[in-house]
């Protein structure tokens, strides 16, 4: 209370201060005015108001600013410890010139009852079995591990999820139990991994994985949610959370594979219909006035775009049942590229479009799975084709980058993508709702490409500016750089599935 009575009475003696040299200010200003001029009394008046108005309002800034510093500090001692703190530091007591003493005594006080709070905290007992009756009766699959990713505690909900019984769970490794394929290289292997060497507390969360589960059980699709803590005096150091949504993810899945399946009956047509255009070409060459040989080229192109949709929507059933597996093989990328870009051209210039392509010297070979990498190729030529607008040059350039990985760049100089879109391109079944009516497409060749460039280990990106054109990319490992134990034991083949490396979980099953 001392601290209190004493900041109160050096508050009032300032404003006492401040209020007093204002009106001696005015009432100065004022009988000077009246002495030196001969100005009317209401000008004078006017003129000392003014004044007045002036230096209260300079002074009520500066005191408020004044006056608030205590307050200030004191928001920042509790900002600084807050859980949610975003770089907020401490604040410099010293540096108060109102209320030091109080303040400091408060922020004391406040730090006092945070390592307090902190030290409950720390103490308290994480779920475990001897203090399970709300995780136990939780409707949620969850599980406890310690470091090593043993389950270390699972509640009903969780066997009952997988189909097997709670004690069974207990002392497993948490990969022996739950075969989960992710979206992405985001699993939680690699989350894991990165959290105990970076930080003390962690959470995240993956949408859309599925759980395989053995014993004819069914498959499940779920997000899941994460929380590590290293520091845990209980060794139960992750909690893992799992939200079931097989139901709705699974009529997703359902409407690709029920596209893919009415698609797949196009296939054997499409094949005869490209080798009769194939031999028409071949006999006629040479017979045709220039009008019939326009034709034949535009059939000719229009079967190979059929035919790479028909590819695009199999290889998302594919990947959405977690069955595409790409052999990645040393490969010579120029050639690969080459190659493809040939098979192209004849589509490019149906629309008017010339492909240039550009190779540096002396590229080391790749780790690529041929098939598919040329799908990515072919997919990233007919987006720019398509939206190149009237321009008529596609530029296709390969170097190194500055991380070492060999990239590709496919540039179009036409309408450009709005930095809207953007954020939205490599989602499946995403287009541009201000095109979609003038230009066709399915939506999901960006989505592919995003996939298996991934599942090579690489990067695929783009760049653009609206009415100037636009650029994506890819990168793709070095096959030297690929770490040897991700290889096999002849060193030529390596299996990935879409969703990432396959990992190998036979180390875990002892």
């Amino acid at each position: 209370m001392d601290y209190y009575d004493a900041l109160a009475k050096k508050v009032r003696r300032n404003l006492l201060i401040t209020m007093t040299v204002v009106t001696l200010a005015s009432c100065g200003l004022a009988y000077l005015l009246l002495v030196a001029t001969e100005l009317p009394p209401f000008i004078i008046l006017i003129v000392a108001g003014a004044l007045a108005m002036l230096m209260n309002a300079i002074f009520s800034a500066t005191t408020t600013r004044w006056l608030l510093q205590p307050l200030q500090a004191i928001w920042q001692a509790v900002v600084h410890i807050s859980p949610t703190n975003h770089g907020e530091p401490a604040p410099n007591i010293d540096q108060l010139k109102l209320g030091q003493e109080m303040v400091g005594s408060l922020v004391n006080q406040i730090y006092q009852l945070a390592s307090e709070a902190a030290k409950h905290t720390t103490a308290a007992p994480v779920l475990s079995s001897e203090y399970g009756f709300i995780p136990s009766n939780l409707p949620l699959p969850l599980f406890v591990l310690d470091e090593s990713e043993t389950i270390q505690f699972a509640n009903l909900a969780a066997a009952e999820y997988i189909g097997q019984k709670t004690d069974a769970l207990i002392g497993k490794n948490v990969y022996m139990v739950l075969d989960m394929a992710f979206p992405n290289k985001d699993t939680l292997d690699a989350w894991l991994k990165e959290s105990k060497t970076t930080v003390a507390t962690a959470s995240h969360s993956w949408e859309r994985v599925r759980l395989n589960v053995l014993d004819n059980h069914p498959t499940r699709l779920f997000d899941l949610a994460a929380y590590y803590n290293k520091d845990n005096p209980n060794k139960q150091s992750t909690m893992l959370v799992l939200f079931d949504h097989t139901k709705q993810y699974s009529q997703d899945e359902q409407a690709v594979s029920f596209i893919a399946l009415s698609v797949h009956e196009l296939r054997t047509p499409l094949t005869m219909l490209r080798g009769y255009i194939e031999a028409f070409q071949e006999e006629l060459e040479g017979k045709l006035d220039p009008q019939m040989t326009d034709f034949m080229q535009k059939m000719a192109a229009n079967a190979q775009q059929l035919t790479a949709f028909v590819n695009n929507i199999l290889n998302v059933a594919r990947i959405d049942d977690d069955q595409m597996e790409l052999h990645l093989n040393e490969e010579q990328w120029p050639t690969i590229l080459e190659s493809t870009i040939e098979g192209l051209k004849l589509r490019a210039k149906v629309r008017g479009v010339q492909l240039q392509t550009t190779i540096a010297p002396d590229l080391p070979t790749v780790a690529v799975d041929r098939l598919s990498i040329q799908e990515v190729i072919t997919n990233l030529v007919d987006n720019a084709v398509k939206y190149s607008a009237g321009a008529e040059l596609v530029e296709i350039n390969v170097h190194m980058n500055q991380e070492g990985q060999v990239e590709t760049t496919f540039t179009d100089h036409g309408q450009g993508i709005s930095a809207g879109i953007m954020p939205n391109l490599f989602t499946k079944f995403y287009r541009d709702h201000r095109n979609r009516a003038q230009i066709g497409g399915t939506g999901l060749g960006l989505y592919l490409c995003k996939t298996i460039v991934e599942a090579h280990g690489g990067h695929i990106w783009v760049k653009s500016k609206e009415k100037e054109g636009s650029t994506f990319g890819f990168t793709l490992l070095p096959y030297a750089s690929l770490a040897a134990e991700l290889k096999n034991g002849d060193n030529t083949d390596i299996v990935r599935g879409a969703h990432g490396w396959i990992k190998n979980h036979s180390m875990y099953r002892r």
